[in-house]
C-alpha cells in the first residue's frame, strides 16, 4: 500500500471562500461598495441584483473589472444578472 500524504492544514487556505458558486441575491442601489459584488464575482459567484435607480450609475464601479475577468453582466427586467467566467447567461428565451 501506497502512503498518501494529505495536508490538510494548506487545505484549509483555499476553503476561504467557502461560498463559491452559489448564486447571491441582492439590491443594487449604491449602498454596497463595488468591490464587494466584485470580490463575489470573483470567486465563482452569480449575482441577481434588483436595479433600484439608475443602473449604468450604480454598476459603473463594478461593470468594467467583471468583463476584464470575462464575466457577464445581462439586464433583464428589474435585475441585474452578473455570472463569473465560465458560466453562461442564456438569453436566447427572452
Amino acid at each position: 500500500m501506497s502512503d498518501f500524504n494529505l495536508n490538510l492544514s494548506a487545505a484549509e487556505e483555499h476553503l476561504d471562500e467557502a461560498d463559491a458558486g452559489d448564486v447571491v441575491l441582492g439590491v443594487l442601489d449604491g449602498t454596497t461598495d463595488p468591490e464587494e459584488w466584485i470580490r463575489a464575482v470573483r470567486t465563482g459567484n452569480v449575482l441577481v441584483l434588483v436595479v433600484e435607480g439608475d443602473l449604468n450609475e450604480l454598476a459603473k464601479g463594478f461593470a468594467r473589472p467583471i468583463r476584464d475577468m470575462d464575466g457577464s453582466l445581462t439586464h433583464f427586467r428589474d435585475f441585474l444578472i452578473v455570472a463569473p467566467a465560465g458560466v453562461e447567461i442564456d438569453t436566447d428565451r427572452l
